[in-house]
């Protein structure tokens, strides 16, 4: 039975990013306590809600006209920078360092990015897409 392409790719980046994220947040509550928690578990969930977005709307306008799915990825991208600037300004606003430790949170971030995108490049690699070749020509 053969599996979608999109959700190879899913479970190629989730499982190496839950990893990282689960032992960022561990790692960080014993390093740092609570404040340590908070942070990477907020940054966790940031980067795997935003970067699950990407592969969901890639599911979506798997079957769209390429001109469409260049339209959908660049309203997704602008639409992530958007809702990441405002997540980020509301948790620098809304928390104090001493509630959410800040450097806890962009290093469980940047960890679980990482590791999200070398699943998800791991995962493409192990796709076996077949690309449609032009017919070949009488003189050939």
């Amino acid at each position: 039975m053969s599996e979608d392409s999109t959700t190879l790719m899913w479970r190629g980046a989730i499982i190496p990013s839950t990893v990282v994220a689960l032992l960022a947040v561990i790692g960080s509550t014993i390093v740092r306590h609570k404040p340590g928690f908070l942070g990477a578990l907020i940054g966790s969930a940031t980067v795997i809600i935003f970067l699950g977005i990407h592969l969901l709307i890639s599911a979506i306008s798997k079957n769209l006209d390429p001109i469409a799915v260049m339209g959908m990825a660049m309203f997704s991208y602008f639409a992530k920078v958007l809702v990441m600037g405002a997540l980020l300004l509301i948790v620098s606003r809304a928390t104090a360092p001493a509630t959410v430790d800040r450097t806890t949170f962009a290093i469980a971030a940047l960890a679980i990015t990482a590791a999200w995108l070398a699943g998800e490049i791991r995962a493409f690699f192990k796709l076996k897409i077949g690309l449609p070749l032009p017919p070949a020509s009488k003189g050939d």
